[in-house]
């Protein structure tokens, strides 16, 4: 059982939650804050947890306020915060000095969760606030707020900030960044005194953005270091910081980032922020464990094992011939896929990306006989079909724009920069909203679509209602979710991928109703170690598109080797982006062995705990990470080498994550085995009889075959009789 809420803990000025191993401890006097977010403190008593509050507390020092502000729950100047404050907003100007004083508490234990209510209120700006935390069952810690104008006149809202504490001692931060084709880029700096603001003003996350904000103790990784991270649950505009102050406060926080007027409560009216997550570990290997777990305990969750996918964007592009397609399908059967999803070509007038978006009809020139004649081939070979569509958006070559230009989102008389020759639409508009759903319901109805690849290929630009209309980007994410949520109520069964330019809408607002994530358009297997790590630092890996790669990658030109495309597939949701048709019967066999070890694997990448090995030292050209089942009885690690080594043979690595004290045969699962030189003589674990205890395989490791830059190995680890039970026997 998770540990519950101690009742004797929720009075007396004081709450203290504990589950998952995590600790929340809220100081409700005078203007309450969380005076401790992070490792379990265990059962303690009321007198310690006073004593903790009291040790919190901060002298009054010279040049400062007669009262020491510090970080509450909710901060504003009026009650003397000179940070970054919580709420921000004004009546036309007037009731800009807001002071919310705490009315109201209601805690609530589940079976899953712990839930806090606080309910603030404001009188003189007449504005009601309430701020909503959640503790999950693995310790995640949620924020929300909402807003409610009580007055009689209209609120502009400006800001609304969620802020979590953290050590005085996490004082450096993690963050990513990057571009299309290298989406998810890891950057770290010192925490200095001031603020780390990173925002996205795309109208959705962004190539750019980042997917976390991470603060943790100087150096910390994926196996040490305690770190604490926070991530918005939100597909719009957004800004995340760390911030650090001269009077003692340390912590994140996140936000919506609302556009000029977007917000104006009329009164009675409310606005409710997204979900902000955050996690703490020691190490980031910890921290993610809590996001995959929690995210994997939902009711939706994806709960069929992830079928192999085939892909036909990188095998035929525009390039739409039945003849082709059904030869593709065969092709992909013999290889054992198990989805077969049609991309973007197969609709009214379009036969490259300059026209088409918006019409949604099958194309009769292409397919005079709709798609039937496909996707009965492709179901009669047993496979799922999958469509590639892109709702949201419009070229201007398009009869939906000819018909329907008020559609399109704009701020002023004149259409926004084109992106890939096309426009949004403006789903908050419920002419548009309705013509896009009933496009989508018909397909649905017509075909048997069992996927689709959700696409959203450009940034929100200028994004309002019409010339000199309100900014829509709030209302647009909004109409998404509610479009998504429609969708896949009115036909059960359907998975949903977000896909954005590859990567560039991943965060946990858009997969709570999607299935998974296209992590980038960048099919390197070099670009997408880095690229899928740190992705992975939120999103669990069955909920990541990972796809074979054509010999020749498209996006790089570099050429590379099958085993290396296959094993940084592996660890996630496995699938195909090639022509096999093209390939040798040799080659064919390969890429079936790869797809019978991804099926081999793939619960474990569902349901296990990801593991990545810090490397350190002057020679960093192997990447070790993998998956352990929670039993700590089955692993696959996966050692690559994306660069020339100075060592050769390398130096042993490190397998850590394991049970240390149970004995495990470790054997080479590569299919086919790894890569030998004729130089080189046989590995001497690799026979399938080496037996290593977990403790020696994390502090002593072992030797890595022999590779050249650019290659991969696979290693199955099994669990034998732990130490103690073998002593047992003896």
């Amino acid at each position: 059982m998770p540990e519950r809420i101690n009742e004797d803990h929720t009075t007396q000025g004081l709450i203290h939650l504990r589950r998952g191993g995590t600790s929340v401890v809220l100081d409700l006097a005078d203007n309450p804050s969380i005076a401790y977010w992070g490792q379990d403190l265990g059962n303690v008593g009321q007198l310690e947890l006073h004593s903790l509050i009291a040790a919190n507390k901060r002298q009054r020092v010279s040049g400062g306020l007669d009262q020491s502000p510090y970080l509450g729950i909710v901060s504003t100047p009026s009650n003397g915060w000179l940070g970054t404050p919580t709420v921000e907003g004004h009546r036309i100007g007037a009731n800009f000095a807001l002071h919310f004083v705490l009315t109201g508490t209601e805690v609530a234990a589940g079976d899953t969760e712990d839930r806090i209510h606080l309910d603030y209120q404001d009188h003189e700006a007449d504005l009601e606030l309430q701020v909503e935390m959640r503790l999950g069952q693995y310790g995640l810690l949620h924020q929300r707020a909402t807003v409610r104008n009580v007055g009689e006149t209209p609120f502009t809202l400006q800001t609304l900030n969620l802020t979590f504490p953290l050590p005085w001692d996490a004082t450096e931060i993690l963050d990513t960044t990057g571009r299309h084709l290298k989406e998810r880029t890891p950057q770290r700096h010192e925490l200095t005194f001031g603020t780390h603001l990173r925002e996205s003003r795309r109208g959705r996350p962004g190539a750019d953005g980042t997917l976390f904000l991470a603060a943790g103790t100087p150096g910390f990784g994926f196996e040490s270091g305690q770190v604490h991270a926070v991530h918005l649950a939100w597909s719009g505009n957004h800004r995340v910081a760390a911030e650090r102050t001269n009077t003692g406060d340390n912590f994140l926080w996140a936000a919506e980032l609302y556009q000029p007027g977007e917000i104006i409560l009329q009164p009675g009216e409310e606005i409710m922020s997204p979900w902000a997550i955050a996690s703490w570990g020691n190490g980031l290997n910890e921290l993610s464990a809590r996001f995959h777990e929690e995210w994997r305990a939902r009711p939706q969750h994806p709960g069929k094992p992830r079928p192999v996918t085939l892909n036909t964007w990188e095998a035929v592009y525009f390039d739409h011939d039945l003849t082709t397609l059904t030869a593709l399908a065969d092709t992909a059967a013999e290889v054992g896929v198990e989805r077969f999803v049609l991309d973007d070509g197969w609709f009214r007038g379009r036969r490259d990306d300059t026209a088409g978006l918006g019409d949604w009809y099958v194309d009769d020139t292409v397919w005079p006989d709709g798609l039937h004649p496909l996707t009965n081939h492709v179901t009669a070979l047993g496979l799922e079909f999958g469509l590639w569509v892109e709702p949201e958006m419009v070229n201007p070559d398009s009869d939906l724009a000819r018909e329907h230009p008020d559609w399109i989102l704009r701020g002023r008389r004149e259409l926004p920069p084109e992106a890939r020759q096309q426009q949004v639409l403006d789903l908050s508009n419920p002419h548009a909203y309705a013509y896009v759903a009933e496009r989508l319901h018909a397909l649905l109805n017509e075909y048997p679509i069992g996927y689709l690849k959700w696409d959203h290929n450009r940034d929100l630009v200028d994004a309002g209602n019409g010339a000199g209309g309100h900014a829509q980007t709030h209302a647009n994410v909004l109409a998404v979710y509610r479009l998504i949520d429609e969708i896949k109520a009115a036909h059960p069964g359907l998975e949903i991928e977000s896909c954005a330019s590859g990567g560039a809408r991943v965060d946990l607002g858009i997969l709570d109703r999607t299935d998974r994530i296209w992590t980038s358009d960048s099919l390197d297997p070099i670009e997408r170690l880095d690229n899928q790590k740190y992705t992975g630092v939120v999103v669990p890996p069955e909920m990541m598109g990972m796809h074979l790669t054509t010999p020749h990658v498209h996006s790089t030109g570099r050429t590379v080797d099958l085993n290396l495309s296959g094993a940084v597939a592996l660890l996630g949701h496995f699938g195909i982006e090639w022509d096999l048709t093209t390939v040798t019967e040799d080659e064919k066999q390969r890429v079936a062995d790869w797809v019978r070890l991804a099926k081999r694997v793939r619960k474990l990448v569902a349901t296990g705990t990801i593991i990545h090995a810090d490397s350190a030292g002057i020679d960093q050209g192997l990447d070790v990470r993998g998956v352990v089942d929670h039993q700590k009885h089955q692993a696959f690690f996966t050692i690559t080498q994306p660069r020339t080594v100075v060592a050769s043979p390398t130096g042993r690595v490190r397998i850590p994550g394991l049970d240390p004290e149970r004995s495990y045969t470790v054997t080479i699962a590569t299919p086919g085995g790894p890569v030998q030189n004729p130089a080189q003589s046989p590995l001497e674990w690799a026979h399938g009889d080496t037996v290593l205890t977990g403790r020696q395989l994390a502090l002593a490791g072992i030797r890595p075959p022999v590779q050249n830059p650019q290659q991969a190995t696979v290693i199955e680890l099994r669990g034998e009789a732990t130490l103690s039970s073998a002593r047992r026997r003896i």
